[in-house]
């Protein structure tokens, strides 16, 4: 077995030890498998039902049958309170989605060449790994900047490619995953280098790590290019995660066109046991608004 085969068998087998439902635990009862994904909500989104404190609200989280936890600004957290999150989690037996490890939404970051920008990213990556070991956290999100508009298409193309190769070696020996992200340029980020499933896959087939996938961000590919399952299918292999968001608003399931349930049952069918982000905002406000997005999710997971 070579070094890459080895570094693959480990982090698969490290993502099945890992899947597992929310259950009982000392002063704490948890709503074991009521869903049959393993969707994450985020910090913030069961506010009103749970209070302020972070450990409430993942209580709140566990007791509503959700076995994970998605927070993008976990590496801006102290220390401290990364532990505790993290110790929670562990208690809860629910596991740590994505946080962003690096998304430079103006410059061209990865593009360009740069070796100055370049030098960052594997700093930012090297930091954000010390972060995923202490929250536990297999996936972290990348998004590789800004187009450069100086630079044809090829060229770009092949600078993000080399620089996630850098990166991916910092990654495997950790058994950190980089997912990567394409963002719709049409009505939340314009001028990004990544927007398509497509261009990742080929991104993520020529880096050819198991430590850089696609994080299918079921919200923007709507955007961007609609045709959601077979892309989803044609990406298989290199998808890490997913993400949902209604569209128009980016509001939870059922509130817009995509058809949640179609696609939930077609990742079930497919054996998913990954994560599924829940990155989108309430469509009420308050405790009814909150009770509406789990019934969203027992909705679209009934099938």
């Amino acid at each position: 077995m070579n070094r890459r085969q080895f570094v693959a068998a480990s982090l698969a087998s490290a993502t099945a030890l890992q899947v597992h439902p929310a259950s009982a635990s000392s002063n704490h009862i948890g709503a074991a498998g009521r869903f049959k994904l393993a969707y994450a909500p985020h910090f913030g989104m069961f506010r009103a039902s749970a209070g302020e404190d972070l450990i409430d609200q993942l209580k709140f989280m566990a007791d509503q049958g959700f076995t994970a936890l998605e927070d993008n600004p976990m590496k801006g957290r102290p220390i401290q309170e990364q532990e505790r999150i993290a110790s929670e989690l562990e208690r809860l037996k629910m596991r740590m989605g994505v946080f962003v490890a690096h998304g430079d939404f103006k410059r061209p970051t990865f593009a360009s060449g740069d070796k100055a920008m370049a030098d960052q990213v594997l700093k930012d990556i090297a930091d954000s790994i010390e972060v995923a070991k202490r929250v536990n956290a297999t996936w972290m999100t990348v998004v590789p900047g800004a187009f450069d508009p100086r630079l044809e298409p090829g060229y770009q193309t092949a600078n993000v490619v080399e620089l996630l190769r850098r990166c991916v070696e910092l990654c495997e020996p950790a058994g950190v995953v980089m997912v990567l992200e394409p963002l719709n340029p049409w009505r939340d980020h314009p001028g990004l280098f990544l927007t398509k499933a497509p261009q990742a896959y080929e991104i993520c087939r020529a880096v050819n790590s198991p430590s850089c996938k696609i994080l299918f961000d079921i919200y923007h590919q709507q955007i961007t290019e609609g045709n959601l399952i077979p892309n989803i299918e044609r990406c298989w292999n290199e998808i890490g995660y997913f993400q949902t968001g209604d569209n128009p608003g980016r509001k939870e399931p059922t509130t817009g066109e995509i058809n949640y349930k179609t696609i939930f049952k077609f990742l079930y069918s497919k054996g998913y046991d990954g994560i599924i982000g829940m990155e989108h905002g309430n469509s009420r406000p308050g405790v009814e608004g909150e009770q509406a997005v789990i019934n969203a999710y027992l909705e679209c997971d009934s099938f």
